[in-house]
């Protein structure tokens, strides 16, 4: 295992006020997702302290506020907000399938926050259909609780893939490996490295990545592979992962959030990443839980950068022909929460300001508006009613050279709320 020494320098304003409410490493929840498709619920399970804090110190508080739900810590005396960060689940992706009418299911679900010196609470807001965040849930949390578990972060053979500076003022990015066997962490380690030169070679990335650590973890798996379901095949490997997520072939997600939380405490993190080792086409993306993909399809370098954009920067998928087992994923009298989506519901909180003026809202989908910001109807899996901003992107299809203007924005902005 590589010893890992953390740069503690940064700005003095950051440094008081971040001391003023947080110590050192990290507080972890564990608790379930639970409900179906018109009830969530909240059952906490445990807690413990983790030895590395990978987040900002200064851009504590979402500014973006993304994602289906929200977690929010605020000091217990004072009421203060001192924590907050958007995300999603599967649990909430299952909410939108039909299987979600039928039955009730749980999901295990892990919160990160920077360990707080003083009693807090622990809150979490769901947002509803009309798109307002509403609590769900809240508990106090004391940070001498006993019950906290203090254990040693679990052993893994971690290393400095890119290293550019301390943490708190960097996007860290870690790499996980799924299905590879002990023989086979030479083809984990290139794997890490490919995929790593192919993200810095995608605008905006291949100008920021001055401000991105990247790591590697690695846990022997049993056995090589990932589940296959459909093809009645199952391998016992480290992190669970599994294709035929909502009985679709190509996404490719695990469930197993204790295991994948073990290993990423053994290196500071803000994004995690799933290598795959499989030669079948797949992966997901969810945002601020993971990006999954399968190392080993001629197509995993493309639909690694395009999970990617989903897990780190809250893109939604620009594309409405392929299959899906959503249902009405997206409201048509509610402006989508993604940066690169709208329903023309509030389009001014969204791109507007990047059209070039006589642009048409909508623009058609014609060739002399190739290259051109507008607002193209088809997008977030129909075909009307929602809209995107390019005619291509790489959330779009995989013929996409690369992102468009509109998602590089989005990108550069979260890199930059990382790494300020």
């Amino acid at each position: 295992m590589v010893p890992i020494v953390l740069c503690l320098s940064m700005v003095s304003y950051g440094q008081d006020e971040f001391g003023r409410w947080f110590g050192s490493g990290t507080l972890r929840v564990d608790y379930l997702l639970a409900g179906d498709q018109e009830n969530t619920d909240v059952y906490f399970l445990d807690m413990k302290k983790e030895p590395f804090w990978g987040g900002s110190h200064t851009n504590l508080v979402d500014t973006f506020r993304y994602g289906e739900f929200m977690l929010e810590v605020s000091d217990q005396e004072s009421g203060t907000l001192i924590y907050s960060r958007g995300f999603c689940t599967l649990f909430n992706e299952w909410q939108t399938t039909a299987e979600s009418k039928k039955m009730r299911k749980a999901f295990h679900q892990v919160a990160l926050m920077p360990f707080p010196r003083n009693p807090v609470v622990f809150q979490l807001l769901r947002r509803s259909r009309t798109g307002e965040f509403q609590p769900v849930y809240k508990r106090k949390i004391d940070p001498s609780d006993m019950f906290i578990r203090k254990e040693p972060a679990m052993a893994c053979d971690t290393t400095r893939v890119w290293y550019t500076g301390d943490p708190s003022v960097r996007l860290d990015i870690a790499f996980f490996g799924d299905g590879y066997t002990a023989d086979e962490q030479d083809q984990f380690d290139a794997d890490v490295k490919k995929y790593t030169e192919n993200l810095f070679s995608i605008p905006p990335f291949d100008r920021l990545k001055h401000l991105i650590n990247i790591w590697s973890v690695f846990v022997p798996s049993p056995e090589s592979g990932t589940d296959i379901p459909g093809e009645g095949i199952y391998r016992q490997t480290t992190l669970n992962t599994t294709d035929y997520t909502f009985g679709l072939s190509r996404y490719i997600t695990t469930t197993d959030m204790e295991s994948l939380h073990d290993q990423a405490a053994a290196v500071p993190s803000d994004q995690l990443v799933i290598l795959i080792n499989s030669e079948r086409y797949g992966g997901g993306g969810i945002f601020n839980h993971y990006a999954s993909v399968t190392a080993g399809h001629p197509l995993s370098m493309i639909v690694m950068v395009h999970e990617f954009g989903h897990s780190f920067a809250g893109l939604g998928d620009e594309y409405y022909t392929s299959e899906v087992a959503y249902e009405d994923f997206y409201p048509l009298d509610v402006e989508p929460w993604e940066p690169n989506l709208t329903t023309l519901v509030d389009f001014d909180g969204k791109w507007k300001d990047m059209l070039d003026p006589g642009t048409p809202v909508p623009t058609p989908a014609e060739p002399r508006y190739e290259g051109v910001v507008g607002v193209y109807e088809g997008g977030g899996y129909v075909a009307k009613g929602v809209y995107r901003p390019f005619l291509d992107c790489r959330m779009h299809t995989n013929e996409a050279p690369g992102f468009c203007p509109v998602c590089r924005r989005a990108i550069e902005r979260m890199v930059r709320f990382y790494s300020e």
